[in-house]
C-alpha cells in the first residue's frame, strides 16, 4: 500500500461542504501470484464491452461512527488506515481491479482501423479517498423521503466518468483507476462508497467485491458482534473471462478511437429528483398477493404521462436470476447481465398491478425458456458483426421505466467491524429519468427498497398518491 498525499479540495456549498483530506493509491497486498513477469492481459467479452459507454457503478453504505476508535485527534486516520489495509487484501483477491484498461489498435481484413479493449493486470492500484463533511448528518442522507442529490453525489469518487474514458492507448500513462473508494466522516456517521468501472463488472461483481472488503475489515478488527455466522461470506473469485466458442478473441470494435464510443446526454433538461421508498416484508407480501389476484390498482405506473402517439416500453434489466448460460454460477468477476425488455401499451400498464406483473413475468419466463446454446451463439455472432454499446439515452425514454440492481445483493451485511449499515445510496452515475434501483430492505425477511429517479413533477405526483404511499415505510 503506497503512502497518502494531502489534497485540499471542496465539493458542495455551505454547511454541506465535503473536504477531501487525502488521497492514496492502494495496491494488492500481498501481491497476487502471477504465472509470468509480464502483465496479465484479460480480453473483455461482448457483455463487458457493451458497458464501456456507461458510467461507473456507484453504491455506498451509511454506517454509525466507530466511537471506540475516536478517542483522540488521530483516530479517524487510524480507521481509514484499517480500511485501506483491508482494501489492499481485497484487491489481492480481485487483482484485475488494480489494473488498467487499454485500447489496442487492430486492422481488419480490409485494412480499416478497429480497436480491441483489454484489461491489463498491471497492479497500479485503486484509489482511496478520505473526506470529511462535519456539517452533514446521517439524517441529512437517510432521514427524509427525498434524497439530497447534491450532498450524496459528493460522497462518491470518479463522478461523471464514463467507463470507456478509463482506457488509454496501449502504453499510455494517464489511465483512470478501475476502482475507487471514498470514506467520508459525517457529523455522526461514516459513509463508505465504491465506484467500479462498468466494463469490468456488473452489480453482482460489485457487491461481491464490497462484501469481500467488509468481511476482511471485520475479521481483522475482531468486530464479529456475536452474529458473524449470519453474514453471507462471498464466494471465491473466478477471474477468468468466459467466452462462447462462437466469439472471436479479442473482440474488435468498429471505432478508430474509443472516444467515439462515448456519447454524453445534453444538459438541456430539467433536474431530476430522487426518492428512497422502503417496503416492509409485510407490505411486499400484500403487494404480491394483490398482483397474484390481479387486483386492478397500480399507482406507480400511472404517474407518468407518455405521448399518446407512442406506446410506452418498460425495460427490465435482469441483473439477477439466471445469468448468461455457461458463466460460472458463483464468484464470476465480469459482466453477465442479459437485458430483458417488456413492451406494452399505456392501457396495459395502467390496467392494474396484476396486469403489469403478468407482463413482466411472462417476458422473463419466456426469456429463461429460450436461453439455450443456439440463442446465445446467435446473439454473440450478431453482436460481433454489429457491436452495439449500451447508452442511457437510448435505454430510457419519456415513456420508459428501467429496473436495475437486485434485492438479492447483500447490502446490509457489510459490517466493516463496528456494525452493519443502516442505509444504502447510489452515486450520480447512470441516473436518468425513469431509473429505479432495487435493494433489499432493512431488516431482511423479504423487505425491499426502491431508489427512484424521476422528473420533479412526476415524482411529486407519485409521492402525493395516497394508495402508493400507504405501502411505503416513511423514514
Amino acid at each position: 500500500m503506497q503512502g497518502s498525499t494531502v489534497n485540499s479540495c471542496n465539493n458542495g456549498t455551505g454547511h454541506h461542504r465535503v473536504k477531501i483530506i487525502s488521497r492514496r493509491v492502494v495496491v494488492p497486498d500481498p501481491p497476487p501470484t502471477l504465472t509470468s513477469s509480464a502483465p496479465e492481459t484479460i480480453h473483455l467479452t461482448p457483455w463487458d464491452l457493451r458497458m464501456l459507454s456507461l458510467d461507473y457503478i456507484q453504491k455506498g453504505v451509511l454506517l454509525s461512527k466507530p466511537d471506540h476508535h475516536y478517542h483522540d485527534a488521530a483516530a479517524p486516520l487510524v480507521v481509514v488506515d484499517h480500511l485501506a489495509s483491508a482494501l489492499a487484501r481485497a484487491l489481492t483477491r480481485f487483482h484485475p481491479f488494480a489494473g488498467r484498461l487499454v485500447a489496442i489498435d487492430e486492422r481488419d481484413g480490409d485494412g480499416k482501423t478497429t480497436i480491441s479493449v483489454a484489461l491489463r493486470c498491471t497492479g497500479e492500484g485503486a484509489e482511496l479517498v478520505h473526506a470529511a463533511a462535519p456539517g452533514v448528518t446521517a439524517a441529512d442522507i437517510a432521514g427524509a423521503l427525498y434524497i439530497p442529490r447534491d450532498v450524496v453525489a459528493s460522497l462518491f469518487p470518479l463522478n461523471g466518468l464514463v467507463s470507456a474514458e478509463a482506457a488509454d492507448r496501449d502504453g499510455g500513462s494517464r489511465r483512470a483507476p478501475l476502482l475507487a473508494a471514498q470514506v467520508t466522516e459525517l457529523a455522526d456517521a461514516v459513509f463508505v462508497a465504491v465506484s467500479l468501472n462498468h466494463a469490468v463488472g456488473d452489480g453482482t461483481t460489485f457487491w461481491h467485491f464490497f462484501n469481500t472488503w467488509s468481511d476482511l475489515s471485520r475479521q481483522s478488527s475482531g468486530g464479529a458482534h456475536g452474529d458473524d455466522e449470519h453474514h453471507h461470506h462471498p464466494p471465491l473469485s473466478v477471474l477468468e473471462r468466459w467466452f462462447h466458442d462462437a466469439c472471436l478473441v479479442p473482440v474488435r470494435l468498429p471505432f478508430a478511437r474509443l472516444e467515439l464510443a462515448v456519447r454524453r446526454c445534453d444538459d438541456d433538461h430539467p433536474p431530476l429528483h430522487e426518492c428512497f421508498f422502503h417496503f416492509s416484508a409485510e407490505s411486499v407480501r400484500k403487494l404480491k398477493a394483490r398482483a397474484n389476484a390481479e387486483a386492478h390498482s397500480s399507482s406507480s405506473t400511472t404517474t407518468r404521462s407518455p405521448p399518446s402517439s407512442s406506446p410506452p416500453c418498460k425495460p427490465f434489466s435482469r441483473t439477477y436470476g439466471e445469468r448468461v448460460k455457461g458463466v460460472p454460477a458463483a464468484g464470476y468477476v465480469g459482466n453477465a447481465v442479459v437485458p430483458c425488455k417488456v413492451w406494452s401499451t399505456a392501457g396495459e400498464v395502467t390496467a392494474g398491478l396484476g396486469a403489469a406483473a403478468r407482463l413482466l413475468n411472462r417476458a422473463v419466463a419466456s426469456f429463461v425458456d429460450d436461453e439455450d446454446d443456439a440463442m446465445v451463439r446467435s446473439s454473440v455472432t450478431r453482436w460481433a458483426r454489429e457491436p452495439r454499446l449500451a447508452y442511457n439515452a437510448e435505454m430510457l425514454t419519456v415513456a420508459a421505466v428501467g429496473t436495475g440492481s437486485s434485492p438479492r445483493f447483500d447490502v446490509y451485511g457489510n459490517d466493516f467491524g463496528w456494525g452493519k449499515p443502516f442505509a444504502v445510496r447510489s452515486g450520480p452515475g447512470n441516473m436518468m429519468d425513469g431509473n429505479t434501483s432495487v435493494f433489499e430492505g432493512r431488516g431482511g425477511g423479504g423487505a425491499m427498497a426502491l431508489e427512484v429517479c424521476l422528473a420533479p413533477d412526476t415524482l411529486e405526483r407519485l409521492v402525493a398518491d395516497g394508495e402508493f404511499m400507504d405501502a411505503v415505510t416513511v423514514p
